[in-house]
């Protein structure tokens, strides 16, 4: 058992997991310690302690409590469900030293199970004679709560073990009542033990089909019917998962706002009414943050604000494509327009087109242009390209979800909604009657106006499927 300090058994209720347990403390040299992290007591119900750790200690430091498992004789464990204490997630996923049995069982059956000893009360049976037995009314909207705790626990231990080089030892429960899967678990845990036969003190409570349990079996037939198994419509997300941009904030010269830019055309506005709101130059605006600098600005402010703007993905793409690509400027993107162009074959002037002079190009080559770059986006959001995936064009979801990992902004406001959001926002601070927004680039938006169309639509939609999905977008125009 060298290679292992301690076990973890990962289920849920109506697993198996009490028959499970039962069949590892058979095998010398193993032994499992109930529920050890259950908020509501300490290995069993009728427990005051375990190992000589009291509740109020564990709760002081669960450290303490994993520390006397390590140390009991042999290899020892617990069984944890995702609703016990959090923080010995963050102690045993890590740690290579813990060796993890992760335990599933039909998610309808497992809710039907636990709707029943929830009526009856019998959550264990030793004697079939004392079984108790009720049919339960089966509740769409209860399964759909219970499933999506279930599955956010699963991806996170699946996510944990994924990048820390891990693997664990999988049981489904039918799998509980053959004893050579059990001695194979015994076998991953190092001990050499082996059983001829498995525990029959407990007995399973419920042998009927699930669909015998319930009251309303044409009602779960329905509800069940609704859900996708293989999840059919989920859009796939290949997009690389992005940090928080935090030297790209930008901070009022003297109000507690801030800024947190999604990219995409209206910085330089939102930036320019800043300043006017504190009637300063827009030199005097605050950049280039660090998560330390970040921190300390806050703490300048009793109480301050932050704000991002989410643009429709037409108009930001069409900017990002102009800015970037197609027109000559400090924003320009030289390497990425050279190999759009000899790689993607995107249809764009050999040079970079000067914002004010577009000889020699028309609005059917602009179009033409922009749909390529748009197919170009799709491929590179689904990690088909070489290219990086810049925020001027990434998803607006994937750039907030980005954010998150420092802090949410307190308001994620509409581009098209900033007359009536800004002064809200303004008003969280006591700041009354602040400017107007100040106009953007006529010139871009009126050359989108000129070539949008239901291609262009469609083409977008594909692009940015998730965004349109996550914010509820309609059509530009």
């Amino acid at each position: 058992m060298a290679d292992f300090d301690y076990f973890v058994v990962f289920a849920e209720m109506r697993t198996g997991s009490n028959y499970l347990e039962a069949n590892i403390n058979l095998f010398e040299g193993l032994k499992c310690h109930g529920e050890a992290f259950n908020p509501s007591f300490i290995g069993y119900p009728q427990y005051d302690d375990l190992l000589g750790i009291t509740m109020d200690k564990r709760e002081e430091n669960p450290g303490h409590l994993i520390d006397a498992i390590k140390a009991d004789d042999g290899l020892a464990g617990f069984r944890f469900f995702n609703d016990h204490d959090q923080r010995v997630l963050s102690i045993c996923l890590p740690d290579p030293r813990c060796a993890k049995i992760i335990l599933t069982r039909n998610p309808v059956d497992s809710f039907v199970s636990w709707k029943i000893a929830k009526a009856t009360g019998q959550w264990k049976l030793t004697n079939a004679t004392h079984a108790k037995t009720q049919q339960v009314a089966f509740d769409a909207t209860e399964f759909a709560e219970f499933l999506d705790k279930i599955q956010k626990f699963q991806r996170r231990l699946q996510s944990a073990l994924q990048q820390s080089g891990q693997t664990a030892f999988y049981l489904n429960y039918d799998d509980l009542s053959e004893v050579e899967v059990m001695n194979g678990l015994a076998k991953f845990l190092g001990c050499d033990d082996q059983l001829n036969t498995l525990d029959r003190k407990l007995k399973k409570q419920n042998p009927a089909p699930t669909i015998d349990k319930v009251t309303n079996p044409e009602e779960m037939k329905t509800a069940l019917a609704g859900w996708d198994r293989f999840d059919l419509g989920q859009t796939p997300n290949f997009e690389p998962r992005r940090g928080p941009m935090i030297p790209a904030y930008i901070a009022a010269p003297t109000s507690g706002l801030l800024y947190l830019p999604l990219r995409g055309g209206i910085d330089e506005q939102i930036g320019q009414w800043m300043a006017d709101l504190d009637d300063h130059p827009i030199k005097d605006l605050r950049r280039g943050f660090s998560q330390k600098t970040l921190r300390e600005w806050k703490r300048q402010y009793a109480v301050y604000r932050s704000f991002a703007v989410l643009r429709h993905p037409v108009a930001r793409a069409h900017e990002a494509f102009c800015r970037h690509i197609l027109f000559e400027g400090p924003k320009l993107f030289p390497k990425i327009r050279q190999t759009l162009r000899k790689v993607h074959r995107l249809p764009i002037p050999a040079d970079p087109l000067l914002p004010r002079n577009l000889k020699g190009y028309d609005i059917t080559a602009h179009s033409r242009a922009f749909l390529a770059f748009l197919r170009f986006v799709k491929n590179n959001l689904s990690a088909q390209t070489a290219v990086r995936t810049d925020p001027a064009w990434a998803s607006q979801l994937a750039v907030l979800q980005g954010m998150a990992q420092f802090g949410l902004p307190d308001m994620i406001m509409r581009e098209d909604q900033l007359a009536a959001q800004l002064p809200f926002l303004c008003a969280q601070l006591g700041i009354s009657d602040p400017p107007n927004l100040p106009d953007g680039d006529d010139m871009v938006q009126s050359l989108l106006g000129e070539i949008y169309d239901s291609k262009i639509e469609e083409a977008t939609r594909d692009a940015y499927a998730r965004d349109y999905l996550s914010f509820g977008f309609g059509n530009w125009v």
